[in-house]
């Protein structure tokens, strides 16, 4: 545990020097950490403590030190580093950037007084707020559930019952600090502000998308890259596509929920499976 300012500025210096490993390396402490050993689940979780400092000051100055959030995701960390499966192909990182969000998410709604939500509700408000400040800036118009809830692929009650969720327990739109201008829609990362090491993440998880989509035929790995703005494509919606490919909106609807059908194939899943352990 991080005790106070000062033990955190030591451990900041301490865990400065660490280096990310090989994957080759991953892969063969990912074997021993299997059999038990517990010198090799230390040396990669070690490896990739400052990874987990970057994604704790996303979530720093609302309602958690940091150094709680930094120690929440090294417990997640381990976590990661117990579970890991080095055959599948992933980056370590990638695996264990959710059981790290998670941990840290944890962390949140049991101390802060502003996030007291359910974790698996926690993402989908950060999504909400992102989506809603995409569209104020885009369209100069303030979002509703209906739009909010078509963008990201959710039902409207989801989204309505999520925003009344947060509601009762905070204004969206009032501060939660009366010296500042913090609102709960900033509670959480905006994912565009990225520290330096996420972008390993991002690569690696790019790559392995890539791949399963190329088992679907070229009609329904394109739906979907267009829908969720995979690669180098912004996210469009069920229209745009449509109007790209000559469709209707409906066609376009059943060719993504077709290949998202697919992608839900023990062979396929356990391709993604890494990558979706929060699904």
């Amino acid at each position: 545990m991080i005790q106070d300012s000062e033990s955190l500025d030591l451990y900041l210096r301490d865990i400065a020097s660490s280096e990310p490993l090989t994957a080759e390396t991953e892969i063969a402490l990912a074997h021993r950490i299997r059999k038990g050993d517990q010198k090799a689940r230390d040396r990669l979780v070690a490896s990739n403590l400052r990874f987990v400092v970057s994604v704790a000051r996303e979530y720093q100055n609302h309602g958690v030190p940091l150094a709680d959030l930094i120690s929440a995701g090294n417990m997640g960390l381990m976590t990661a580093a117990e579970r890991f499966d080095g055959t599948r192909g992933f980056k370590f990182i990638s695996y264990a950037v959710w059981w790290i969000r998670q941990a840290i998410h944890q962390s949140l709604a049991q101390d802060s007084r502003v996030v007291r939500l359910p974790i698996n509700r926690i993402d989908l408000l950060h999504n909400i707020a992102k989506v809603s400040r995409e569209i104020r800036q885009t369209e100069e118009a303030d979002p509703d559930p209906e739009t909010i809830a078509e963008k990201l692929g959710v039902s409207v009650d989801m989204v309505q019952d999520t925003l009344l969720r947060a509601r009762d327990v905070w204004s969206l739109d009032a501060s939660f600090k009366d010296d500042d201008d913090h609102s709960l829609l900033h509670i959480l990362p905006d994912s565009s502000q990225k520290a330096p090491d996420l972008e390993v993440v991002d690569e690696s998880v790019k790559d392995q998308v890539k791949m399963v989509l190329e088992t679907l035929d070229a009609r329904e790995a394109e739906v979907l890259r267009l829908y969720f703005g995979l690669g180098d494509e912004e996210a469009m919606t069920l229209e745009e596509i449509g109007t790209r490919f000559s469709l209707t909106r409906e066609r376009v609807r059943q060719i993504k929920e077709k290949a998202l059908r697919r992608l839900r194939h023990p062979r396929r899943r356990l391709q993604l499976e890494p990558l979706m352990e929060s699904a």
